[in-house]
């Protein structure tokens, strides 16, 4: 769209999980863009666990792959073990989880990105958003360096006024090792956004030479690993087993008597953090009944040179973490390579942010990720994809992109972060969605490629591989369908809760000859058996979207909307829902006030019929 060497159509600052998929997304789509990072060395950098998916994260990886993104296929590439949770529950709540090489999987991203198209990757650090009448103009550089743009995605996770606690020692950075981004954020508050500050935190990291694992539980993938892409037919590669350790009595009563040099207990760190990834001393404070806690040691690379210890993340003092390392089965002689930390970090609650992303106060500013006050960097990934589709489109002048909670877990989160109240790092669940036997991780490709390719992220190898997955699953559903057992539709037996005939089935020769792929089979075969779930699902959200076509004008004025409760419309004022429907997911809308709507909006739309 431009020529001018500094002059871009969309600039992403901040190269995390977040910016890497807004970058692409954006330049993908035909937006000339650039990314802005501090390092290109640290591109998608996994800053704190080593791992992809998760309880309902592994969803939103789907829907990212399934859109065009990078996630998936990225972490198919780069994944040292795999494993599918929850696969003894419904296939609702069973989800993808791999362990990843994470140096690997930053270089892969960095790779993935210096090959696409109208995209310039710049290091560099952002200290000021240029805007002209409310409107993003421009960048500029810590050193001095402008960038002109028409729309900037802000995605600079835990890097705005980071400060980093171990013990009292306390000091300014983003990450280990990486300065804080202090004058952006004074330049996010001088924009009128209101700038608040949450907490995070990370374990120790042990040399994984120094760990006698014969102490230890070891815990393999599958044996069978469930890809991540739709574009990846399966996964052959060798994996490498994680090992399952235990804090004891010992390590609680240590933690216990060192409450008064916890930064969480002192009074130091005074923000809130993740509630279901908490810290070890949160965990023996809270539950103080139990003598011990789970601790995954999960390599952090394929050569096995570090480990990382999921379950103890603390910001105790040094030498704490020292006896603590010393007092568990397997680690005793275990050299610590980097100790654990806590940051504090500033962040722009997402009630401030259209459904696009785009921010009410500056046409073209968009956020994404942990600056909206999420923890994952799976979410980070599905938010900076969206954000990324939306400030092309923005520049190309087209409606935003907006997934309804009944299309994604993606749509599930935006929703959330616009309608709640967020006091502490919002992480994606599957009891979050409340139509989440349609949000399968196995069908996010027919709920989102069509829309992937509608706005230009699919490519052509893509698409051919959804409509083949189409193909193959209209033509085994027929199938299932129109031939019968003892009087009965294959079809119909699969929805028995324990089919004797489902093995039987799937190996039919007449299946084996259609050359249906696996996944396809399962995902049909998962269809089938819920097939009554589904259609009920169905019928509520042909409810949910009746009121999610009524769209609240931007300029309704609450305070002239006859008989609306005062705290509804001082909630709804601040919230700002952009549809009736959002306004009845506002924490402290009733019913009742959403009628009061209706007949305000009905009376208004007829006095203005009759002008």
């Amino acid at each position: 769209m431009t020529d001018d060497v500094n002059i871009y159509d969309c600039i992403v600052i901040g190269g995390g999980h977040a910016g890497a998929e807004a970058a692409h997304a954006a330049a993908k789509i035909g937006a000339k863009t650039m990314l802005l990072t501090i390092s290109k060395d640290t591109i998608a950098k996994a800053s704190c666990n080593p791992a992809i998916g998760g309880i309902a994260k592994g969803q939103i990886v789907k829907e990212v792959d399934a859109l065009g993104g990078l996630m998936g296929i990225t972490t198919d590439a780069t994944g040292i073990q795999f494993r599918l949770l929850n696969r003894s529950k419904g296939a609702a709540v069973q989800s993808p989880r791999a362990q990843i090489d994470k140096y690997k999987y930053s270089a892969y991203i960095r790779n993935l990105l210096e090959q696409t198209e109208n995209l310039t990757i710049i290091e560099g650090m952002a200290a000021e958003i240029l805007v002209d009448g409310n409107q993003v103009r421009g960048v500029v550089c810590t050193d001095g360096r402008v960038f002109n743009c028409g729309a900037a995605i802000v995605t600079t996770g835990t890097f705005l006024k980071g400060i980093m606690h171990t013990g009292t020692k306390q000091w300014a950075g983003g990450r280990l090792d990486e300065p804080a981004s202090n004058e952006l954020s004074d330049c996010l508050r001088k924009l009128g956004l209101d700038v608040q500050r949450l907490k995070t935190g990370t374990p120790a990291r042990l040399d994984a030479k120094t760990i006698d694992y014969d102490k230890t539980e070891v815990q393999y993938g599958d044996e069978k690993p469930s890809p991540f892409s739709f574009l990846t037919d399966s996964i052959t590669r060798k994996q490498i087993p994680c090992w399952i350790t235990y804090t004891n009595e010992k390590i609680h009563k240590l933690l216990l008597d060192n409450m008064d040099r916890a930064p969480l207990y002192t009074g130091q760190i005074k923000t809130t953090g993740p509630r279901y990834c908490p810290s070890i001393e949160t965990k023996i404070m809270r539950f103080a009944d139990k003598t011990r806690h789970q601790v995954f040691l999960e390599p952090e690379d394929e050569e096995q040179r570090t480990i990382y210890c999921n379950g103890i993340s603390t910001s105790v003092p040094e030498d704490v973490q020292d006896q603590m390392i010393k007092l568990m089965a397997g680690t005793e002689n275990a050299r610590i390579v980097h100790y654990a930390y806590a940051i504090e970090y500033d962040y722009c609650p997402a009630i401030q942010l259209k459904p696009s992303l785009e921010t009410r106060k500056i046409k073209g500013l968009f956020l994404a990720g942990q600056i909206n006050g999420t923890s994952g960097y799976e979410e980070a990934a599905g938010q900076g994809l969206m954000a990324g589709i939306n400030a092309a489109r923005l520049l190309d002048n087209k409606e935003p992109i907006v997934l309804g909670r009944h299309q994604a877990y993606i749509g599930v989160m935006v929703d959330d972060l616009l309608t709640r109240e967020i006091d502490e790092p919002y992480r994606m669940f599957t009891s979050r969605a409340e139509w989440r036997m349609s949000l399968r991780s196995d069908n996010a490709d027919k709920r989102l490629t069509q829309i992937g390719r509608d706005v230009g992220l699919v490519d052509d190898l893509r698409w051919a591989r959804f409509q083949q997955t189409i193909e193959q699953s209209e033509r085994l559903a027929e199938f299932l369908k129109n031939t019968r057992k003892a009087g009965k539709a294959l079809w119909d037996y699969l929805k028995q809760p324990q089919n004797p005939f489902y093995h039987e089935i799937i190996q039919m020769p007449e299946i084996s000859e259609m050359g249906v792929r696996a996944d396809v089979i399962e995902s049909v075969m998962t269809d089938a058996k819920y097939e009554g779930y589904l259609a009920k699902e169905e019928k509520a959200v042909e409810n949910y979207q009746k009121d999610e076509k009524l769209k609240l004008p931007e300029n309704i004025d609450y305070d002239k909307v006859e008989h609306l409760r005062a705290e509804a419309k001082e909630k709804l004022k601040r919230f700002k829902p952009a549809t009736l429907g959002q306004a009845g997911r506002v924490g402290g809308i009733t019913p009742a006030d959403i009628m009061i709507i209706q007949i305000h909006l009905r009376k208004n739309n007829a006095r203005h019929r009759s002008d």
